[in-house]
């Protein structure tokens, strides 16, 4: 039992010097890759412990992915790398720009003792939950964004409790996760309300929602600016086949449709800002200059990724609403 060593009355649990005395094994190279540890119950016999605190310590050194578990044989050492302190489980629900934002933001902040893995389950509930299932017991964090998915928080209840960050979009069933998160509902309303002066020149004002990816609050937003302040407004499910019609406002969710309109108000010989306009939603760099400047509802998503790494660093267990705002630019 050289390998590990146990003190009395020094102010450090006995779990973390189990963590301590393995990781310095490694370091002296008396462990190496696809080592055995010494068992559990030799552990507990060693030095008069419960099973529950060397578990503690092989547990928390298996997250770090430092060791690994054979059910009936026992726990190997499966990395050497001891510098990891956390291992980090990132689930996206897609990459796009602002996501890689995120992202960029996130690892430049989380220091380089933390690894972190990063999957997507491209809005797919049957990949959402393979996912956390595969992860769970792995990571000594996970971050997740649930987007609309339904009945996410019954998987994401299976993970290690206190463990898990909510990212993005929040809801009722995960209200007591640590989150960051964005207030659709809130952030579209708000900026309408902020872009009212220029938007009360528009006779319609049109949200294309196909409602798959985009969150449920835009909608119910959207509905309440225009029937607080009286807007003539329209909800459409997609922009195809479809003339703009000289005073429209459209508010775009997605990017794609975005590119629909303008190519359709190209081809009608519209001018945008003037006979027609275009809120879109979240911020990218082309929107500052694609048809001379788009206005935009958007979170700052570099913000986003630094209070992230903050959270797990720090073991924050607030939910944050990340701020939003109107942008204001030529397109309105």
């Amino acid at each position: 039992m050289n390998i590990i060593s146990i003190q009395n009355n020094i102010g450090l649990p006995k779990y973390k010097q189990i963590i301590l005395s393995i990781e310095k094994a490694i370091e002296e190279e008396k462990l190496v890759k696809g080592d055995r540890l010494p068992s559990v119950n030799k552990v507990c016999l060693a030095f008069s412990l419960s099973r529950d605190t060397v578990l503690l310590g092989y547990d928390e050194l298996k997250k770090r992915g430092i060791i690994y578990a054979i059910p009936g044989k026992g726990y190997y050492v499966k990395s050497v790398e001891t510098t990891i302190k956390q291992k980090v489980f990132l689930l996206f629900d897609e990459l796009n720009s602002f996501k890689e934002d995120i992202y960029n933001s996130f690892l430049m902040n989380i220091g380089k003792n933390v690894q972190v893995d990063i999957f997507f389950h491209h809005f797919n509930a049957p990949v959402f939950e393979k996912l956390i299932n595969d992860s769970n017991g792995n990571y000594t964090k996970y971050i997740i964004m649930p987007t609309n998915l339904n009945d996410v928080a019954r998987f994401i209840k299976t993970l290690p409790v206190g463990e898990v960050i909510i990212l993005d979009q929040t809801n009722p069933e995960l209200k007591l996760y640590p989150a960051i998160y964005q207030n659709h509902e809130k952030d579209i309303f708000e900026g309408l309300i902020k872009g009212k002066t220029r938007l009360n020149k528009y006779k319609k004002l049109i949200l294309i929602f196909p409602g798959f990816r985009e969150p449920l609050g835009m909608k119910t937003g959207f509905e309440a600016f225009c029937k607080q302040y009286n807007f003539n407004s329209e909800i459409i499910t997609e922009f195809t086949n479809r003339e703009i019609t000289s005073g429209d406002l459209y508010i775009i969710p997605n990017d794609r449709d975005l590119v629909r309109v303008i190519e359709k108000a190209r081809d009608q010989n519209l001018k945008l800002g003037v006979d027609f306009g275009i809120i879109s939603y979240n911020e990218t760099p082309l929107k500052k200059i694609v048809a001379n400047g788009i206005t935009t509802i958007s979170t700052q998503f570099e913000t986003m990724g630094k209070i992230l790494a903050d959270m797990v660093l720090k073991g924050r267990k607030e939910q944050i609403e990340n701020k939003s705002a109107l942008i204001m630019r030529n397109s309105l």
